[in-house]
C-alpha cells in the first residue's frame, strides 16, 4: 500500500514537472493600480494562460517610465504603452511593436449645473489636464476646438497640468471649472455627481475617426515576438477570453473590486461600464489607417516634442498578425 502511494506521488510529481516544463513564462511590467493588472488577474484566476501553455509573471513598478526602462533593460517581456511612444522609439532604432489592450478614453468633466455646456464654453475657464502638455487627449481636444470652432484652446483656457487625483480634488473643491482626465478617474467623478461635458470617443469621431482607436496596448520586442510566436498568439487568445469574462460577469468585478480603487458601489459600476465600453471591438486595416491619420494630426500639434523626428507613423509599429 505504501509503495502504491509512493508510486502515485512520483507520477503526480512527474506530471506537474512536465506541465511546468511545457509552459513558457511571459513577464509583464505593470503599475500596482494600473488597469492592465485587472485583465492579468482574470487571466491568472481562470488559468487562461495555463490553458495556452503560458505562465504569466508580473513585476510591479512605480511609474510608466519605470516600466519602459524595465522593458528596455530586458527585465520584462511586455509592458503597456501607447503606439506614439512605440513609433518614436522605432524611429530611433528600437524594435518595439504594439497590439491593443484598450480603447477606453478620458473625458472632460464639469460640476453638475455648470454653465460650461459646450466646448467653446471652456474659453476663459480654469481647466485641469491630467498628465502633461503632450497628453494625447489634450492634443485631440485642441485639434477639435480649432477645426470645429476656430478656438485656440491652448491660449483660451487657464491650464493646470497635474496627476488625475489632484485635479479631481481641485474640481470638487471649486478651484477648477473643468478637468480633462483619464477614463477611470472621469468615471469616479461622474459617480460622485459630476457631469461629462464631452468624451474623447466623441472627440475622435468629430475628428473623422470612425470608431475609437485603441491608444494603449501591449508592447513587446518585434524580434522577441517573432521568436515566441506561439506565446504571443496564446496570450492574445487568453486576453480576449479575459475581456469576455469582464464584459459579461458582474461577479468578476466584485472579485477585483479592491484592485480598481473604487470607493463605493456606484464608482465600481461606473468604472466597470467604462472599461467594458473600451474593450476593442475590431483591430484591422481600417483601424490602422485611422491610426496613421490620427498620428499625423497630433504630430502637427505636438511637434518634435511628441514624435521626435518621426513625422509619419513608423512601419512595424503594430505587430503583424494580430487582428480582432
Amino acid at each position: 500500500m505504501n509503495f502504491r502511494r509512493f508510486l502515485s506521488c512520483i507520477l503526480l510529481l512527474a506530471s506537474v514537472c512536465s506541465t511546468a516544463a511545457a509552459e513558457t513564462s511571459m513577464r509583464f511590467g505593470v503599475l500596482k493600480f494600473g488597469t492592465v493588472s485587472w485583465e492579468l488577474r482574470v487571466i491568472q484566476t481562470h488559468e487562461l494562460d495555463r490553458a495556452e501553455g503560458i505562465r504569466i509573471e508580473t513585476l510591479e513598478l512605480a511609474t510608466n517610465q519605470a516600466t519602459q526602462v524595465a522593458l528596455q533593460a530586458g527585465r520584462v517581456d511586455a509592458i503597456v504603452a501607447d503606439w506614439f511612444w512605440v513609433s518614436r522609439q522605432r524611429a530611433e532604432g528600437a524594435d518595439w511593436t504594439f497590439f491593443p489592450f484598450s480603447a477606453a478614453l478620458g473625458a472632460v468633466v464639469v460640476p453638475a449645473g455648470s454653465h460650461v455646456r459646450s466646448l467653446p464654453d471652456l474659453a476663459g475657464q480654469r481647466l485641469g489636464i491630467a498628465g502633461s502638455p503632450l497628453d494625447k487627449s489634450w492634443l485631440m481636444l485642441r485639434a477639435l476646438a480649432w477645426q470645429k470652432h476656430g478656438l485656440d484652446l491652448d491660449k483660451a483656457v487657464a491650464k493646470s497640468f497635474a496627476a488625475p487625483p489632484l485635479i479631481g480634488e481641485q474640481l470638487q473643491a471649486g478651484r477648477l471649472d473643468a478637468v480633462l482626465t483619464y477614463w477611470q478617474f472621469a468615471a469616479r467623478l461622474e459617480a460622485g455627481g459630476m457631469t461629462r461635458l464631452i468624451g474623447m470617443d466623441e472627440v475622435m469621431r468629430d475628428l473623422g475617426i470612425a470608431r475609437p482607436i485603441p491608444l494603449v496596448g501591449y508592447v513587446v520586442s518585434e524580434r522577441w515576438a517573432k521568436g515566441q510566436g506561439k506565446v504571443v498568439e496564446g496570450f492574445v487568445r487568453a486576453s480576449q477570453r479575459a475581456r469576455q469574462i469582464l464584459a459579461s460577469s458582474d461577479a468578476e468585478w466584485d472579485a477585483i473590486a479592491s484592485m480598481t480603487g473604487a470607493g463605493s458601489r456606484d464608482e465600481l459600476i461606473k468604472i466597470r461600464d467604462a472599461f467594458r465600453a473600451g474593450i476593442p471591438q475590431s483591430w484591422g486595416d481600417a483601424e490602422r489607417r485611422d491610426a496613421v491619420r490620427l498620428y499625423r494630426m497630433l504630430a502637427e500639434i505636438g511637434g518634435e516634442a511628441l514624435v521626435g523626428k518621426s513625422v509619419d507613423l513608423q512601419p512595424g509599429t503594430f505587430l503583424d498578425g494580430v487582428t480582432y
